[in-house]
């Protein structure tokens, strides 16, 4: 009987162990599957970040809001491919600069680091007799973050937010979707605040005073969806980042025109103004 007890207690034992095999089978399995999807998801990722690198410049499209606040357009050129520049056209009443020109749209350049407005000459100051405000990146995100976007990473470009796509911890494929009348992939990635630190490669940040810093706002994570449709080019690109949304729809990559800086004497330089302004501010 004792025999017999122990062949049965063997049998349950081994119906047991099979079971537990077989699930531990079925677990690994599936775990594989989820790896090798999200690897084809950053694969898919990665061939769109390499394209947009290399072709660099594009027409765009780009909304921002802000706590749920009214949406500021900006529409042009955004170029990277030897440094960050671009020459968009927004509202000017979004752009606050309704006294400073009566046009209800204003043009405005970021080349070599520095902004240009395209304003109406004022009669008096810095801005007397002159088509262009200049006002320094080192007014707006300090001196390491206006290096960094001035600098050859073209960081704050389509391509630096493309390429910071490789430090997302949790991608998805959410399936065919069509944007703006063109069939893509809809992914979405999220980089949370343990990965955010690398991320700032992407941006050539280092201290504090950086444009990363200056961009997330101290925002616990950013995500990202991004429509990829043909030739492995992005069609839209949407980051949350704490309560911004930052939305950019590409029309054309390559062969923009480029963005260069208004002639010198047509521009008044209102950067120290605004420094010091900032500074009584604090």
């Amino acid at each position: 009987m004792r025999y017999l007890r122990g062949v049965v207690w063997a049998g349950v034992a081994a119906a047991a162990l099979a079971g537990t095999t077989g699930c531990s089978a079925e677990t690994t399995k599936k775990t594989a599957e989820v790896v090798s999807h999200a690897d084809a998801i950053m694969a898919a990722l990665g061939r769109a970040t390499d394209r947009t690198e290399s072709l660099g410049s594009a027409e765009v499209r780009m909304t921002t809001e802000v706590n749920g606040g009214a949406p500021i357009s900006m529409e042009g050129t955004y170029s990277w491919g030897d440094g960050y520049a671009y020459d968009v056209e927004m509202d000017t009443k979004a752009a606050k600069m309704q006294t400073l020109t009566d046009a209800p749209s204003i043009r405005m350049l970021f080349v070599d680091g520095a902004y240009y407005y395209d304003t109406d000459p004022q009669p008096s100051g810095p801005l007397k007799g002159k088509e262009w405000m200049k006002v320094d990146g080192s007014a707006v995100f300090g001196e390491k973050g206006a290096q960094a976007l001035s600098g050859s990473s073209n960081s704050g470009s389509p391509a630096a937010t493309m390429r910071s796509l490789k430090y997302a911890n949790d991608v998805e494929d959410l399936g065919k979707e069509t944007v703006g009348g063109k069939s893509a992939t809809h992914y979405r990635a999220v980089i949370d605040k343990d990965h955010m630190g690398r991320a700032k490669d992407a941006f050539a940040s280092g201290d504090e005073d950086t444009l990363f810093n200056s961009v997330t706002g101290g925002a616990d994570s950013i995500t990202m969806d991004i429509w990829v449709g043909a030739k492995d080019l992005p069609v839209r690109l949407k980051e949350v980042i704490g309560t911004m949304t930052v939305t950019m729809d590409f029309e054309k990559f390559g062969a923009t025109a480029d963005v260069k800086a208004p002639p010198a004497a047509q521009t008044g330089d209102v950067t120290e103004l605004m420094k010091k302004a900032a500074a009584q501010q604090q």
